[in-house]
């Protein structure tokens, strides 16, 4: 399982993970999509229609305040039930402006706060009453909160609607994402090829997107394939593809293909100092957690969840650290915590070390307090160790000695050899 980054720019708008990012797959991946720089206007299709409840909506309209401003007067609708449509008609009736980029502005921070039904209203008002202002991006954010509210069927169906000149780069990666996270492969894979056909210049996310469809469905061989096909094409990956492609080397066991990746991202001229500590800490994960192939079936037993999965998440915590999203990396750690999957020592090591490089120790106090805590595993000394080994043998003595203090504290003695706690 997995779930992705467009390029640094764009960095700030991965949307906020949900409780259930463990059961998500496009965790992995960015679903933002750049604002077009580029107002082109296109005919607009046709959306599946926004059903109310008339009953409901009669007398719940919010009425509109002489100091509102258009975002504080949509957001204070709050129920799903309530009409975005309507209270933008009134808004309008009254001669107040509501201009395209504010509109835009307000459906992309309902789409933030997970209220995709008005986000999805006020784009379609926006499309009503400013059609002549779309840009191409409108066209794929649309897309995306179709999706979002009924469904990648309902997508595939507004985009297939599209005129030919509004099937641009943004509606494509849009529907393309939307397929990946309904999982579905084969008309992924069918779309791939059309946009390959249709002579688009496909960027980096498009390669991302694939790859972590393939994870999410446990197709890890055909990750390498994507990754040498963007290659080919002479698109720069990014600190996301270089995580996809980790996260499925390791998830395969296959720890040659994961060394000969670090290699490649410290040769990569984009490279820079987030990029260093990902590959530095994926470096340390690994030899302190022991990913070892014991040629058996990765499932654990009684879980739920597999191993396999388990290790892309490990990975998904790394690549916000080296991001410097440390508020990203508690939640996921959160969301990992709410399911019913054992934790095992790997995952205490993988947040742990993250906190460790990054320095925040009062954070990884914290792990450390959660792993004593656990009945299962038992909290495991010898992994310890073995952190305590990896991040000396990658030359982070202060990191090593940091941690080392903050064991003793917890009575605990660390030792380059296997440890015990006194």
């Amino acid at each position: 399982m997995a779930a992705v980054l467009l390029r640094a720019a764009r960095v700030s708008r991965l949307l906020a993970l949900p409780r259930s990012v463990v059961a998500s797959p496009s965790a992995l991946s960015s679903s933002s999509y750049s604002a077009s720089t580029v107002e082109t206007p296109f005919p607009a299709a046709a959306t599946p229609t926004l059903a109310a409840d008339v009953d409901d909506q009669r007398g719940a309209v919010v009425a509109v305040g002489e100091d509102d401003d258009l975002r504080s007067l949509i957001f204070r609708l709050r129920l799903a039930k309530r009409s975005a449509t309507e209270a933008l008609d009134r808004w309008a009736g009254e001669g107040r402006a509501a201009p395209a980029p504010e509109l835009r502005r307000v459906a992309r921070d309902l789409s933030r706060a997970r209220r995709y039904k008005h986000a999805l209203e006020v784009a379609e008002w926006m499309k009503t009453h400013h059609e002549s202002d779309l840009s191409e991006n409108d066209y794929g954010v649309r897309i995306d909160l179709i999706t979002k509210v009924f469904g990648a069927n309902a997508a595939e169906d507004f985009f297939e609607k599209l005129p030919s000149e509004a099937k641009s780069l943004e509606a494509y990666t849009a529907l393309l994402h939307s397929y990946a996270r309904s999982k579905m492969t084969d008309k992924a894979e069918r779309l791939f090829e059309r946009m390959k056909d249709a002579d688009l210049s496909i960027d980096v996310l498009v390669y991302n997107e694939m790859m972590t469809l393939y994870i999410s469905v446990g197709e890890l061989d055909k990750v390498p394939a994507v990754a040498e096909e963007l290659k080919r094409q002479n698109v720069s990956p990014d600190l996301f593809t270089y995580n996809l492609r980790i996260s499925a080397s390791a998830a395969s066991m296959d720890l040659e293909i994961f060394k000969g990746i670090l290699d490649e991202m410290s040769k990569d001229p984009n490279s820079n100092e987030g990029w260093t500590l990902y590959r530095n800490l994926a470096t340390i994960y690994v030899n302190a957690s022991q990913l070892v192939s014991s040629g058996n079936s990765l499932v654990e037993a009684e879980a739920k969840i597999s191993q396999r999965e388990w290790i892309t998440y490990d990975f998904l915590i790394l690549l916000h650290t080296g991001l410097g999203n440390l508020e990203r990396v508690k939640d996921i750690w959160k969301s990992m915590q709410m399911t019913s999957q054992r934790m095992t020592s790997r995952n205490y090591i993988c947040v742990l070390s993250s906190y460790l490089m990054c320095g925040q120790l009062k954070d990884a106090k914290e792990i450390v307090d959660q792993w004593q805590r656990s009945k299962a595993p038992e909290f495991d000394i010898s992994a310890c160790n073995r952190l305590f080994d990896a991040l000396l043998g990658a030359g982070f003595t202060d990191t090593a000695d940091s941690f080392r203090e903050l064991m003793l504290q917890k009575s605990c003695i660390l030792t380059s050899m296997a440890g015990q706690c006194s």
